[in-house]
């Protein structure tokens, strides 16, 4: 069977930026639609990922597993929620270091077998801003969680990371896509 022709790619002709800092930089790309039609089209850059590291322990409280959320709040949407611990990489690291550095930044934890799960682009259509997924296993907890990053920090059983998703608790993008990962056993 032969693949029909994809049509729905874009033609680039060029790029100027409108604002450049070290967190992000706003540019104007000069698209081509396949329908012909021409015009500027707005592009968020950020260079450095996010990570975001799922943190699960296999036999919690009630003998289930249980994940490390903490909770925040976030300045720019006004909002709190809970959330896995997350931050950008750091020059020169490594993604599975830098979720064990996060974790333990924010949450007091100390973590092994930290691994890559997938990436993902939350706004493909305006941004190239990239985040990063791991799992880790805790070892220990190390020390008291950071309280500017963190109100709470606290183990969730798969039903009650349920109920905080499906009841709007987790309203950012990073901590929703690995607890829906989670919650669906991949």
């Amino acid at each position: 069977m032969t693949e029909a022709p994809r049509t729905s790619r874009w033609r680039v002709h060029g790029e100027r930026s409108l604002y450049d800092s070290e967190w992000v930089s706003l540019h104007l790309v000069d698209v081509e639609h396949p329908d012909g039609h021409r015009y500027e089209h707005h592009a968020l850059r950020q260079p450095v990922p996010a990570v975001g590291c799922l943190v699960v322990r296999e036999q919690g409280a009630a003998g289930d597993p249980e994940v490390l959320l903490l909770h925040r709040h976030r300045v720019v949407t006004g909002r709190d929620g809970w959330e896995v611990p997350a931050g950008r990489l750091e020059p020169g690291e490594g993604v599975e270091a830098a979720a064990a550095r996060e974790t333990l930044e924010e949450t007091g934890w100390l973590v092994d077998d930290v691994r890559h799960v997938s990436g993902f682009h939350p706004i493909g259509g305006v941004g190239d801003h990239r985040f990063e997924v791991c799992t880790a296993v805790p070892v220990e907890r190390r020390g008291a969680h950071d309280p500017a990053e963190a109100d709470e920090v606290r183990w969730w059983s798969r039903a009650g990371a349920r109920e905080l998703v499906a009841t709007g608790q987790v309203p950012e993008g990073l901590s929703l896509v690995a607890l829906l990962w989670w919650l669906a056993g991949l």
